[in-house]
């Protein structure tokens, strides 16, 4: 099946044309979710992005499928029970994406500090029982302070009491909406990017019956038919609500900004993922993560009302980020100068909800009552005084004081929101990257029944738990001996074991598409043959349109492969100028808007201000 540029077109002539039962605003992780169910439970579905599909916030993530790292912290037992749970889920129908990465949590003698080493172990087994991973290679452990220095030998040691490690997955964000894009269009969708909603269609009644687009390549306006329409936009929630009604609308989101900062692992060697309290008592933890021969850190989280197409990483940002992680790593003395790539993202979490998916947020603290009562039950589960089940029933009625502990009635998944609006507007908005899949289930559910009470159109869902993404098509339980046996293939046709692995682990199945092309495709100017291969399937297969939509987005080049990015990129531009017959004048526009990322991601700017311009270069430690 092909997902070219050539399919967008098609698909806009088809959204034109059509009636259909669903439509999607937004191509980020959500509406991709329900996109991909809308389409395999055979409802004739069509989604549009404005931007490149996940440009907007879901490839600006931690990239990290969590479970539930930000509620251990505060007990909020049900909320690590639903994450975990999906996080299998979802690492189920996306074998090649979400990867098992057990995360270390140093653990400091501190005022205000989340864990000591008695309750980040009673949170730990907790989070196993949870899990299911209770007796696996995975299951969580303690370390003592030695072991944590040996382990991480830059890590401050005044105030070290020692370390849990536990289950984590790293995971690459666009590159799970892309498979779920691809899979819609496998399964009949017609989903294009670069298309703007600008306005809504109503019938005689007031009721949406549509949405007025943009193609944003061509200018061409048009109207899409839809019998229902969800808004799935992120950020732009709000904005795309306002286009439904002259009334001023109530917002719904709060935006928030999340930077990451990306280093050579030369600078900042860590073995794994890493979790620890920022040392400034305002609630925050900070992540770093190894990746692909680099390190990166993240996130600052502040309150964000700027420009969301192009949220920016700030002096503050990096001032914040570099005091913390050089008080933690005090031999690295980072300088704005060793960040080699960068990020900023928005989380668009939801007004009001105060139990925040962030790490600036804060759930409160549950009681003293309730966590003794909570520590009573593991040591009688763990003296074998008690079954499972009575430790499970008791969590369920567990008294606590968590403003999120209780479900907005409307929410598909913890933070979320599903909402009508009277003219008929569906919007979901909220959630965790994590529960997507939840989210996009529930909000199936009404749009199902939507159907069947207002169009008489009856629709039998998928079983979304067990329906694989594109590339998806390997066993979970062996997904690492599958993904291998996938890479012998590009090995014996050529490619070094370092890259058939790479372009397996990107593309999962898929990979045998590339492999299959090794003796049609010779290597582009400036790019290897698997480069070359890459690019190809994304252009042929991804409906990559820019350069900037390759590097970004369905490789993670500009991010974490900064050595080789100058050679790369013009190798990348040529290519694509020549697929596309680019005249002289796009081809320059677009290798312009390619270096204008760049350089956001390289921090070109700050680092040019010098000393006189409130950039001070040198040690940021926390004395």
């Amino acid at each position: 099946m092909s997902f070219s540029v050539a399919k967008r077109k098609q698909y806009i002539e088809k959204m034109k044309e059509e009636i259909l039962d669903l439509l999607i605003i937004g191509g980020g992780i959500t509406g991709a979710g329900v996109a991909l169910q809308a389409s395999a439970s055979g409802m004739k579905t069509g989604l549009i992005e404005m931007q490149d599909f996940a440009e907007g916030t879901s490839s600006r993530s931690t990239k990290l499928v969590h479970g539930g790292i930000r509620y251990l912290k505060n007990f909020d037992v049900e909320v690590v029970a639903d994450t975990v749970q999906e996080r299998a889920v979802v690492q189920a129908i996306a074998p090649h994406i979400p990867k098992p990465d057990p995360m270390l949590l140093p653990i400091y003698d501190e005022p205000k500090a989340t864990f000591n080493m008695f309750s980040v172990k009673v949170a730990m087994d907790l989070y196993d029982r949870l899990a299911g991973v209770l007796g696996t290679k995975y299951e969580n452990y303690t370390l003592t302070k030695e072991e944590v220095i040996e382990r991480e030998p830059q890590l401050k040691k005044e105030g070290l009491l020692g370390g849990g490690v536990y289950l984590d997955f790293r995971n690459n964000d666009a590159r799970l909406v892309i498979e779920n894009i691809k899979r819609a269009a496998q399964d009949g969708g017609y989903l294009a990017s670069r298309v703007k909603a600008v306005g809504f269609s109503f019938d005689g009644n007031g009721k949406i019956s549509g949405v007025k687009a943009e193609d944003l390549l061509t200018g061409d306006q048009f109207e899409i038919k839809a019998k229902v329409v969800i808004n799935a936009s992120g950020p732009w929630a709000d904005n795309v609500r306002g286009l439904a009604t002259e009334m001023e609308i109530i917002p719904q989101l709060r935006p928030t900004k999340g930077v990451h900062l990306v280093v050579d692992s030369s600078r900042l060697h860590v073995p794994q993922p890493t979790y620890f309290d920022t040392g400034k008592n305002d609630g925050r933890m900070v992540f770093v993560v190894p990746r692909e021969q680099k390190t990166y850190f993240g996130t600052t989280d502040t309150d964000y009302t700027g420009d969301y197409e192009r949220p920016e990483v700030t002096q503050a940002d990096v001032d914040y980020l570099l005091e913390v992680v050089n008080s933690r790593y005090p031999e690295a003395n980072l300088t704005i100068t060793d960040i080699e790539a960068s990020w900023a993202g928005l989380r668009p979490l939801i007004s009001g909800n105060s139990g925040s998916d962030y790490n600036g947020g804060n759930n409160g603290k549950i009681s003293d009552e309730s966590f003794n009562q909570l520590i009573s039950i593991v040591e009688k589960f763990q003296k074998k005084e008690i079954e499972r089940l009575e430790v499970e029933s008791a969590l369920k009625h567990l008294e606590d004081s968590l403003s999120e502990s209780e479900n907005n009635p409307s929410s598909v998944s913890r933070g979320s929101l599903l909402e009508r609006s009277k003219e008929g507007l569906l919007t979901l908005s909220g959630g965790k990257i994590t529960d997507y899949r939840k989210m996009a289930e529930g909000a199936m559910r009404e749009i199902q029944r939507i159907l069947k009470d207002e169009y008489d159109s009856g629709f039998e869902l998928i079983d979304s738990k067990n329906y694989p993404v594109s590339g998806g098509e390997i066993s979970p339980e062996n997904a690492e001996e599958e993904l291998k046996q996938l890479a012998d293939e590009g090995i014996a046709k050529g490619l070094s074991e370092e890259e058939a692995l790479y372009l397996a682990h990107l593309y999962g199945s898929n990979v045998a598409w590339l492999f299959e092309r090794i003796d049609e495709i010779k290597p582009a100017e400036y790019l290897t043959l698997a480069e070359t291969l890459s690019l190809y399937y994304a252009l042929e297969e991804e409906m990559t349109l820019t350069p900037e939509d390759y590097l970004v987005r369905r490789t993670n080049h500009l991010l974490f492969m900064r050595d080789s990015l100058d050679q790369v990129k013009e190798g990348v531009v040529a290519a694509m100028a020549d697929y596309y017959h680019w005249t002289g004048a796009e081809t320059k526009e677009y290798r312009e808007k390619l270096n204008e990322t760049i350089a956001k991601s390289d921090l070109t700017e700050l680092k040019g201000r010098g000393p006189q311009n409130g950039y001070i270069q040198h040690d940021t430690t926390i004395q």
